[in-house]
């Protein structure tokens, strides 16, 4: 049995889909359910346009909602972007940085993820900072440069009191949205080599670093990504949008 040292962390990424009547009712559904947050924590990730509603509807409760996505500017011409101020004014507490789609669709670069890591953290947000390899690079074995060059970009402006307010989220790009899935072997090892590097980077806090999983993640694959001892939560996207598969991913070890 997994003997853990970290709080898991379960979090829903709603990506471009449901409505405003359906997020929050799977809002109020899951808020039912998750209890004080003691044992674990569950946060949504919310299209912007529904953050103020989310989070008014969250309040009270210990689930955490996030933006999608930010700009590291606090204001400027920037059409079509978020500052970090403006997710906190709506009731944004965390944030999602360099998700794979925001990289590869929206040809974000690898020089800004440190500056809006560095923006997120200034601003109180706690952020997932979401790496992965293509498959292509996994195949040319290339899968450890990748992402070590991914981690290293996105901590240069990352000090090592830092470290307990982010998160790392290992998203394999060919995993997303596929109904691919990491092995549990592959996974392992990759954890296993973030939390190497993070020891490098950050010494001891390295300790305090979440390590999550994410890429095509089901109430059927939740219970044994967890048990691994090098797995700290799971990043869940098409299986968020209702608490019918949500729920159980949530309550990986209820049976």
């Amino acid at each position: 049995m997994t003997v853990r040292t970290r709080k898991p962390y379960i979090a829903g990424n709603w990506k471009m889909n449901l409505d405003r009547s359906r997020s929050l009712d799977l809002v109020k559904t899951v808020k039912g359910r998750i209890g004080d947050g003691s044992d674990r924590e569950v946060a949504f990730f919310v299209p912007s346009i529904y953050l103020a509603d989310v989070s008014a509807v969250a309040q009270g409760s210990p689930l955490g909602v996030g933006g999608q996505n930010m700009w590291y500017e606090d204001d400027g011409a920037c059409t079509g972007e978020l500052a970090p101020r403006m997710l906190r004014e709506v009731g944004a507490d965390r944030v999602l940085i360099g998700h794979s789609e925001r990289r590869h669709i929206f040809r974000e670069v690898e020089e800004w993820m440190p500056r809006k890591l560095r923006a997120a953290l200034d601003a109180d947000l706690q952020p997932i900072f979401c790496i992965g390899e293509t498959l292509t690079e996994r195949n040319a074995n290339r899968t450890d440069r990748v992402l070590k060059k991914q981690l290293e970009s996105g901590f240069d402006r990352v000090k090592p009191e830092d470290a307990h307010h982010i998160s790392i989220a290992y998203e394999p790009v060919w995993a997303i949205g596929t109904g691919e899935t990491a092995t549990l072997e592959q996974v392992d090892h990759v954890h296993a080599m973030i939390r190497k590097w993070l020891f490098g980077k950050v010494g001891g806090e390295a300790e305090t670093v979440r390590i999550l999983y994410g890429g095509s993640v089901k109430p059927d694959n939740a219970k044994a990504l967890m048990a691994l001892d090098t797995v700290d939560g799971l990043l869940v996207g098409g299986a968020s949008l209702q608490a019918e598969t949500f729920l159980p991913i949530i309550e990986y070890d209820a049976n």
